[in-house]
């Protein structure tokens, strides 16, 4: 049961990237994020209170919340804008690059020291990272890393996965402190209150209107994002955290296929072929 909810978290992961990068098209990064965000939050309320409501809050969940919600704006601003100014099929998979990093930040936030396992992960990693941007009119051994240099939703994408390396030891202690499904919550919650003051300034001349016109897709976007971390929240009541977002990760291969056959991007085999390197690292990070 735990794979099937875990998988099903990949999919609407994958279906909530694309959706938003549609929505993209018309709206800015501020109020497709607030948008997603403040829907989310709406339609997991309900499914919070036949859980049980909220649980007693630890006084470190308060601190967490502030540092991790503050950060997770910024990426989260930085995720949405890549994936609308780059491929789907070459920003996501970037995303899988944080246990990379987590091997730098979790030994100094939560002292978790790293294993063989997870060196060999991020060997394949890189190796994928690689493979992602490797182009037929480009053989040079240096050029698929100048592309990810030059390319500037790979650079955001990178910042991304680098504070997603931080924050996911906040959402630790958030989680030990509260409770999955509230940690949850609460984050989107700062997100989107985080989000309300550019909605706002960016919206000062033509109003809500834009934003009310794609309500209908950015609605759809906000239940995929609420229907995938609910997913995730009951797979991890069954399963450990490391083997649920090692299979969320799948998402990445999702988002390629998606690139491909939804927006056309071009490059499916290198993209497909690096992003499943990077999931493979990341399974393999997952078995302790």
């Amino acid at each position: 049961m735990w794979f099937l909810f875990a998988s099903l978290t990949a999919f609407f992961e994958a279906c909530k990237d694309a959706t938003g990068k549609q929505s993209l098209k018309t709206l800015d990064e501020y109020s497709v994020l607030f948008s997603f965000m403040a829907v989310g939050v709406v339609l997991m309320l309900p499914i919070l209170w036949l859980s049980g409501g909220i649980p007693a809050l630890q006084p470190n969940f308060w601190w967490a919340l502030l540092i991790g919600g503050g950060l997770n704006i910024l990426a989260f601003t930085l995720y949405v804008r890549a994936i609308k100014i780059a491929d789907l099929s070459l920003t996501v998979p970037l995303v899988t690059l944080t246990p990379l990093f987590l091997l730098i930040t979790s030994p100094l936030i939560v002292n978790e020291q790293p294993t063989l396992a997870d060196a060999i992960g991020v060997v394949l990693l890189v190796i994928g990272s690689y493979v992602l941007n490797i182009t037929p009119a480009r053989r040079n051994i240096w050029a698929p890393l100048l592309s990810m240099a030059q390319n500037p939703g790979s650079r955001l994408m990178l910042c991304v996965a680098f504070i997603w390396s931080i924050t996911s030891n906040f959402d630790k202690i958030g989680v030990v402190n509260s409770s999955p499904l509230f940690w949850a919550m609460s984050l989107f919650a700062v997100i989107a209150g985080g989000m309300v003051p550019f909605v706002f300034w960016r919206s000062s001349s033509a109003g809500l209107t834009p934003l009310l016109s794609q309500w209908q897709l950015l609605g759809v976007t906000g239940g995929f994002n609420a229907i995938a971390i609910t997913c995730q929240m009951l797979a991890l009541t069954i399963a450990p955290v490391a083997q649920v977002i090692a299979v969320k990760r799948m998402s990445a291969l999702l988002s390629v296929l998606f690139g491909y056959f939804i927006f056309g991007e071009k490059g499916l085999r290198a993209r497909l072929l690096g992003a499943s390197i990077m999931v493979s690292g990341v399974v393999l990070m997952s078995l302790r």
